[in-house]
């Protein structure tokens, strides 16, 4: 792990999360696309990290993506004119999240 003014960075690509303006490894973000629907543009998820196109990056948390929606921030992301549905992210994050424990618990200092 390298260290630069800021403090500790991971090893590898490090980008920032939309949501809570957290800077992290690539591999611990969701990366998020805008694809045109029938209805105006719509956020995808690209767990992958294939798609084409401008990508936005996420933690795959709850708290992350409220704060990202309540901000508008995949529109500015994205460059999106009007703001994306978001419903396909949401639905990916809750399946993310119902899969890994809580980090907050895990993390927690036990006294």
């Amino acid at each position: 792990m390298a260290t630069d003014r800021t403090g500790p960075r991971p090893a590898g690509p490090v980008r920032t999360c939309v949501g809570c303006r957290r800077a992290d490894s690539r591999s611990a973000l969701l990366r998020v696309v805008l694809e045109v629907g029938e209805r105006g543009p719509v956020a995808v998820p690209d767990p992958e990290c294939r798609r084409s196109g401008r990508g936005a990056w996420i933690h795959p948390s709850a708290s992350c993506l409220d704060l990202a929606v309540r901000r508008k921030a995949f529109g500015r992301a994205l460059r999106s004119s009007t703001g994306p549905d978001t419903t396909s992210v949401a639905e990916r994050v809750a399946a993310l999240v119902q899969e890994q424990p809580s980090v907050e618990l895990r993390d927690r200092k036990r006294v």
